[in-house]
């Protein structure tokens, strides 16, 4: 998505006689050779290593009998060994496509290794153990190889702990998740600043949003769902606000840490929407929202197009929300929009007005 927009841009810098032809083709081919950029050939080539893992591991489940239980042993450790030195060799060669697929071969190897030796020995233990060690086992590849592919594996083995863990318990009644997601989001996080897997950044967020459900889940009160919203809004206020000292690492990470604290403020502000009954707590709450959307779209909208259209989805929502708990009558409804309508619009001015400004200024800082 970033490289179209790239592209078109430099299309209409050159047309504008801003840059020259040749300036942006050497600026779209540097974007291309960054490490971090999409490429269809290592998305298929990691796709490809994860059928030939799941194919050696099915053959080897499927013959598991009738293997001696030594020869399973030395093949199983043979197998991850040889993954992860021919990883190493491939990458000092330069062949780094090929070295990350080899590696997320590795990891579905250690993981299979985990679940086979376990029945064959009658280890003692549970699954969440089990995933727990493969996490660890990922996280330990994504570390030594600094490999942003191995961090991405490792932040979809944190779902799958948390998926078991919670299988294993029909739900949260041991307190396991409640410490053990933050912990697996810190180790995603801490691997993606050293791996530079941008990407993958978005597998902890999304950790920290199921760890905030987890926890509502836990302490289903109003008041829990109002630190939810609190907690996000001074986040999302952290991440934007000029002022903040935060400001500049979040605009490091780019738009995510902006938008998932808007998403938490939205999603407490949900909460308390199922949380509150009465008509009048109802509708002032669904004023509240309408304002943090507004106010979402005024601070960050320009900068951050996913706080932007989260803000306008959140807008129309709450709208139609309200306008369905009014008192019934077409009357009271157009009074709303009405309403609505005049604010949204006297706030659309006094931004746009703000915009202007913000623009000469950057001019005259320029020149």
């Amino acid at each position: 998505m970033y490289r179209g927009r790239l592209e078109r841009d430099l299309r209409v810098w050159t047309e504008k006689g801003l840059i020259d032809g040749s300036t942006a083709g050497r600026l779209l081919v540097e974007y291309d050779q960054r490490e971090s950029s999409f490429s269809l050939g290592r998305v298929l080539m990691v796709i490809a290593a994860l059928l030939l893992s799941g194919a050696v591991l099915l053959l080897i489940a499927a013959n598991w009998e009738a293997i001696p239980r030594v020869a399973r042993l030395v093949g199983i450790v043979t197998l991850i060994w040889f993954a992860y030195v021919a990883a190493a060799l491939l990458r000092n060669r330069g062949a780094l496509r090929l070295s990350e697929a080899v590696l997320v071969a590795g990891i579905l190897f250690f993981g299979g290794a985990i679940a086979l030796v376990g029945q064959m020995y009658h280890l003692s233990g549970d699954a969440t153990q089990a995933s727990l060690v493969w996490f660890a086992g990922g996280a330990i590849t994504a570390f030594l190889f600094r490999s942003a592919t191995a961090t991405a594996v490792c932040g979809v083995l944190a779902f799958v702990v948390a998926g078991t863990e919670w299988s294993d318990n029909f739900g949260i009644n041991d307190r396991l998740l409640l410490w053990l997601l933050p912990v697996m989001a810190a180790v995603v996080i801490a691997l993606v600043r050293f791996t530079d897997a941008t990407r993958s950044r978005h597998l902890a967020y999304l950790l920290m949003v199921a760890w905030v459900l987890l926890l509502y889940g836990e302490y289903d009160t109003p008041a829990t769902a109002l630190a939810i919203a609190g907690v996000g809004g001074t986040c999302f206020l952290l991440a934007t606000l000029q002022a903040s000292p935060l400001r500049h690492l979040a605009a490091n990470a780019g738009a995510a840490p902006a938008f998932y604290a808007f998403l938490l403020l939205l999603i407490g502000l949900l909460i308390l929407h199922i949380e509150t009954n009465g008509i009048g707590e109802r509708l002032l709450l669904g004023s509240v929202t309408l304002v943090v959307a507004i106010g979402g779209i005024a601070i960050s909208g320009r900068d951050n197009g996913a706080v932007r259209y989260l803000a306008y989805a959140a807008f129309a929502a709450e709208s139609l929300y309200l306008a369905s708990e009014t008192l019934g009558s077409i009357l009271g409804t157009s009074g709303f929009f009405l309403i609505s309508g005049l604010v949204v619009g006297a706030i659309a001015w006094i931004v746009i007005r703000l915009e202007r400004r913000f623009a000469v200024r950057n001019m005259e800082a320029g020149q």
